[in-house]
């Protein structure tokens, strides 16, 4: 993974969200912390162009988030906070599908990625479900499916653990620690990147912490106290 973003600035309607910042990220395992508010979505959807930045430049893997869009975005894939909202279509194999199809593989080929990828999550016994009948835990892997079928080399997760039980908290949890793929992780939930490489926290559109996870982690929880 190589990220750079270089004098970055976002601005919506005349209010700044992220204030200029030049960072580079290229560790595998990447926390993104920081109260509500404080710009850390914004700065990772930057990520795969998602929003695009009002000043500066964002690379991802030398590729220009603007001027090369499509190939900057082919680097990431992005899950949601509801990971729901992103399956579009009613029968789980089917979304799995769509991003291979507006790529105009072959069927042969297309049908080979959907099961190689149900068979890596081993939830080919959901293939033929719809999504109102998943389990949260189990909406999570359908959603990464449906990105990583496409073999995006870094994935950004945005709050995978919300709103999921103990079981399902941790099955998500086990998936991320075995992935191949580098990972970028907003979350509330500290537990989730204390093993990670690095941690940055964000604050009023700034970073404000950056470093190994137990020291920024400590600095969260410090300034926020109950609020963390």
């Amino acid at each position: 993974m190589d990220i750079r973003f270089d004098k970055v600035e976002v601005r919506f309607e005349g209010r700044t969200v992220i204030h200029p910042l030049t960072v580079t990220l290229t560790e595998r395992r990447i926390g993104i912390i920081g109260l509500n508010g404080s710009g850390k979505t914004t700065f990772a959807r930057m990520i795969n162009g998602l929003v695009k930045p009002s000043a500066g430049r964002v690379t991802v893997n030398g590729f220009d988030t603007v001027s090369a869009e499509n190939d900057a975005r082919q680097q990431s894939g992005f899950i949601f906070q509801n990971p729901q909202n992103q399956i579009i279509l009613p029968i789980l194999r089917e979304d799995i599908a769509l991003g291979l199809k507006s790529r105009k593989l072959p069927k042969a080929n297309v049908a080979a990625a959907v099961n190689a990828v149900l068979d890596r999550f081993e939830i080919g016994h959901l293939a033929d479900r719809r999504a109102h009948e998943l389990s949260g835990g189990e909406l999570q892997l359908a959603a990464l499916a449906s990105v990583l079928v496409t073999e995006p080399k870094i994935l950004v997760m945005d709050e995978p653990t919300n709103q999921l039980d103990l079981r399902n908290r941790n099955l998500v949890e086990r998936t991320i620690q075995t992935l191949p793929e580098d990972v970028i992780v907003i979350s509330h939930d500290l537990d989730l990147i204390t093993g990670f490489d690095r941690v940055l926290m964000f604050r009023e559109g700034r970073i404000e912490a950056d470093g190994a996870p137990g020291e920024v982690i400590g600095r969260y929880r410090a300034l926020n106290g109950a609020e963390a």
